[in-house]
């Protein structure tokens, strides 16, 4: 039902977009032939627009069923051979990627790993700023660097084409080191509750090899991240846009996006089509993936919470790149960020222009101090609105699973489109066309620890002595789910921002001379190489964005509870046993004696 509602979205698109399609697709055919009315009554004709769209939808429908999907509107070629040939393209770059992506997550928790195998999280240091500008990075702006730098001016790899395994390490790299940068973070923030069940402190008072030890922990954390990495394998397919753009790729994200941008309804269905049914596959196997990494645990409730109550995180450094950023942005406010000075166009950092100029000649520190006010603030409002309708919609995983599957497969270019046409264009499209897509990511995520999380061994004897569901959700369910849901979207914030300026710079919602600081990077990207401070700067503003977003992220944390007194129904402790520690700090504390308001407790 939602894969229908959906294709019969996009068929309706010319028509709720309230343009004339002949219009579009004459454009897209010939862009200096004059739109006569003879020319467009005989496009109408060739189209049969002139029966409606949902005439049209059923054609194609029914050519479908016969393994038929039409004939581009634009190029008159077959759809489906051409459609099948870009998907390959695209997942074969996807395997790429995941590849990539996969080593930067084993280097984000290599630490942590190796210090929790031998039972020295204590001394792990509290960082992430280096992942978090990893991953706050755009794809398209890696994917410049690399491409002029070590495809250009070393001339180590090609820079253009789909040729061979060599033009597939670029682009590859382009996607999966920020995808792996976020899922590394999540990955690192389930790991040390890992550690700290009995099973790992038991292993380790054994003698279990310490590699063994840190592969079980992944092995224990894994299930819950699984729903996110099907939503990647879909985002890296269909939403590699950019990448697929810069590098000339034919891929399926850049063969919709023409479609949607031409109005060429029959290879635009069919490229959605296809990316929801890979989207489907994905969840489809990432959960039942999830249920046999658990196995019977998940069935008979025996798991640990892997959400435990945390030493507060430090502030420094949150204090330091906030202070960093805000000093940033109040040092441009008084200056003018539409200015133009023809006379210093793409000059250098200097007193007068701390941060140069732009290729109009307007000072680049103006134009990000004055875009953070309006980048910044609806970023905040998506992000929040994203994390509750993800929290609230994860809590009903039957109802939010096969939604946040078909979303997940919707790129954010077509999700503004179809936002354009019904509520039409505005300063408000782009946040709404976003909104609608990225609380999926925090749903799969709440629907992951939500499973794992009810069948704990806590939760069941709580529930055995009584407890109510409303008890249960507030005391148990939502302090264990919200506080990894609620960092998981902090450390999305830069990526929203990206969207949101991305869907601006496309035509969808601001405009140039806007200085949002998704359209600076836009902007001055084609002067990269001969004015490379004109995307540095605001890419450094975007990183400090996301340094501070995973920083700050850091001190959320469970609330504390209460711990109720003993009664007089409860014995004394033996005056002759040691009081036990509340922590243990290594294997030899599983002998100490456990009292019964310690077990309570716990």
């Amino acid at each position: 039902m939602l894969t229908a509602a959906l294709v019969g979205a996009i068929g309706l698109l010319p028509w709720l977009s309230r343009t004339d399609p002949a219009l579009t697709v004459l454009k897209a055919r010939s862009a200096d032939r004059d739109p006569t009315p003879e020319t467009l009554r005989a496009i109408r004709a060739e189209l049969g627009l002139d029966d409606g769209p949902w005439v049209l939808l059923g054609r194609w429908l029914g050519g479908l069923l016969h393994g038929d999907a039409g004939s581009s509107w634009v190029s008159g070629a077959p759809v489906l051979p051409g459609a099948v040939q870009a998907l390959g393209v695209s997942l074969l770059l996807m395997c790429g990627a995941l590849v990539v992506a996969a080593a930067t997550t084993a280097a984000v928790c290599a630490p942590t790993l190796r210090l929790g195998a031998r039972g020295r999280l204590g001394a792990r240091r509290p960082g992430g700023t280096a992942t978090a500008v990893l991953a706050s990075l755009p794809e398209f702006l890696v994917a410049s660097v690399l491409a002029s730098v070590i495809a250009v001016q070393l001339g180590w790899l090609p820079a253009l084409g789909w040729y061979g395994p060599q033009w597939m390490v670029l682009p590859s790299l382009a996607l999966g080191l920020p995808a792996g940068a976020v899922l590394g973070r999540m990955l690192d923030d389930l790991l040390p509750g890992a550690f700290a069940e009995p099973w790992a402190m038991a292993a380790a008072a054994r003698g279990l090899p310490p590699r063994s030890l840190a592969r079980q922990a992944v092995r224990r954390c894994v299930p819950g991240l699984l729903p996110n990495l099907g939503l990647f394998v879909v985002g890296l397919t269909g939403g590699s846009v950019a990448v697929e753009q810069i590098f000339d790729i034919p891929g399926l994200g850049r063969l919709t996006l023409h479609a949607a941008l031409a109005q060429d309804l029959p290879v635009l269905q069919t490229g959605t089509l296809a990316l929801v049914l890979l989207a489907a596959a994905a969840g489809f196997l990432a959960r039942i993936a999830a249920r046999l990494l658990i196995g019977p645990a998940l069935r008979d409730g025996a798991l640990q919470s892997l959400h435990r109550p945390r030493p507060p995180a430090p502030r420094t450094l949150p204090l330091l790149h906030g202070g960093l950023l805000a000093a940033v942005i109040g040092a441009g406010l008084p200056r003018d960020p539409l200015a133009l000075d023809t006379l210093a166009r793409l000059q250098a950092p200097s007193a007068e222009h701390p941060f140069g100029t732009d290729a109009l000649g307007r000072d680049v520190l103006a134009r990000i101090s004055h875009g953070a006010v309006t980048t910044l603030g609806t970023a905040l409002a998506v992000s929040a609105t994203a994390l509750v309708a993800g929290l609230l919609l994860g809590l009903l995983p039957r109802l939010s699973g096969p939604l946040a599957d078909t979303l997940s497969a919707v790129p954010p270019v077509l999700a503004g489109l179809l936002v354009t046409g019904i509520a039409g264009s505005g300063p408000w499209t782009p946040a709404l066309a976003v909104a609608v897509v990225a609380w999926s990511p925090l749903a799969a995520h709440t629907s992951s620890l939500l499973l794992q999380e009810r069948a704990t061994t806590h939760l069941v004897a709580t529930r055995a002595l009584g407890a109510g569901r409303w008890y249960l959700l507030r005391r148990e369910l939502l302090p264990a789910v919200v506080p990894p849901v609620a960092r998981h979207a902090l450390l999305r914030l830069p990526g929203v921002a990206l969207s949101l300026a991305a869907l601006g710079f496309l035509g969808l919602g601001a405009q140039p001379p806007s200085p949002e600081w998704g359209l600076l990077l836009a902007e001055n990207q084609p002067y990269a190489e001969r004015a490379p401070w004109a995307v540095l700067f605001p890419a450094a503003a975007l990183a400090l964005l996301g340094a501070l977003a995973v920083t700050a992220a850091g001190g959320v944390r469970l609330p504390r509870r209460r711990t109720r007194s003993a009664g007089p129904a409860v014995p004394p402790l033996d005056q002759g046993v040691p009081p036990p520690r509340r922590h243990a700090e290594r294997p030899d504390d599983l002998l100490a004696p456990v009292s019964a308001s310690q077990t309570d407790e716990r």
